[in-house]
């Protein structure tokens, strides 16, 4: 696809422990355009985490990871996963690039330095080594993220900053010096509601300044309405549904996206009791070849579903699902 600033082909992990090989990934493949937001769902365990982490190329070495990460840096395309883990010319990607907000921000800072000090070293890294001049980019940026008197704020430390403005400090960080791709890996889980609001409009509205491409991780659907343009829902490792956001919120496809919009509260809804996923996510390790959601699922096939793993299959444009059942006429069935 054109115009993409970042493609993943069939991506894996393998993590060698003492009882076999763990798989938390088992192949995923995904791309993200400019100017797009790409929101990857799933529960706690699905690989999310994992997937940002093999990008940034921050897993830990005794992640084997296999697969191809296509970044367009400079004109030229790269294979992410050809560089040498720890070395120069990845650290020359990381935060300049291709940058990461991290799920908690009271545990992303230092607390022995200043909020402006930490932020400056991403300038002095990558853009220039004058240290007034990265001051006044690193306050410029506090300012664009809407923390009030950052002149202030630049010498202050993480410990004086509210959880809301930590975030923004956070975003802060991670946009000062322009990046082509933004992983957000859960950024307003410890915020409260008001302030995830205006986290997600400065998102939207920073993303059009910078003509930003954002890869958004998250659990939360009712945030993936907000701020997304496609989704990818991820169970076990696997990748089971992509489609346009409006497209995947009307017509979910795969039994564990219509499981998880079940068990979302609809305002103005009747007061049924919500639907809940029965079971468990199986550990990835020694998994059978069938469909790593069939002990769970209400739809199975075990003629079909136990045949082989199924693969994503497009249903309509832009919509594709790794599933054997027709979901169209069973969408209101025991939900």
């Amino acid at each position: 696809m054109e115009n993409n600033v970042v493609s993943v082909e069939d991506l894996k992990i393998k993590i060698k422990l003492d009882e076999g090989d763990l798989t938390p990934l088992r192949g995923i493949s995904f791309a993200i355009r400019e100017n797009e937001t790409l929101g990857l769902v799933g529960e706690s365990g699905c690989g999310k985490s994992l997937t940002s982490k093999a990008i940034m190329g921050i897993n830990d070495k005794k992640c084997v990871t296999t697969g191809k990460i296509t970044f367009q840096h400079d004109s030229k395309s790269m294979n992410l996963l050809d560089l040498k883990f720890g070395g120069h010319e990845i650290r020359s990607i990381r935060g300049k690039n291709i940058s990461m907000i991290f799920q908690e921000p009271m545990s992303s800072f230092s607390p022995l330095f200043t909020i402006g000090h930490q932020i400056s070293e991403f300038v002095r890294l990558h853009m220039t080594k004058d240290k007034e001049k990265a001051k006044q980019i690193a306050i410029e940026s506090m300012k664009r993220v809407g923390i009030a008197n950052p002149e202030k704020r630049y010498n202050q430390y993480p410990h004086e900053f509210s959880g809301g403005m930590l975030q923004r400090a956070l975003i802060a960080m991670s946009l000062v010096c322009n990046p082509k791709l933004l992983i957000a890996d859960e950024p307003t889980t410890a915020l409260d509601v008001t302030i995830q609001a205006q986290i997600l409009e400065l998102l939207k509205k920073l993303q059009k300044e910078n003509n930003m491409a954002i890869l958004y991780i998250t659990h939360d659907l009712g945030t993936v309405a907000k701020i997304c343009d496609r989704v990818a829902v991820m169970y076990l490792g696997k990748i089971v549904e992509v489609a346009p956001v409006v497209e995947l919120f009307k017509n979910p496809q795969h039994p564990y996206t219509i499981g998880l919009l079940g068990s979302v509260h609809k305002i103005g809804g009747n007061s049924k009791r919500l639907f809940s996923i029965e079971g468990t996510v199986p550990l990835a390790m020694n998994l059978e070849d069938r469909c790593g959601f069939y002990d769970r699922c209400i739809y199975r096939n075990t003629k079909e579903c136990c045949g082989a793993e199924p693969v994503l299959r497009e249903v309509s444009e832009g919509h594709y699902v790794a599933c054997y059942e027709d979901m169209k006429t069973k969408l209101t069935q025991n939900i």
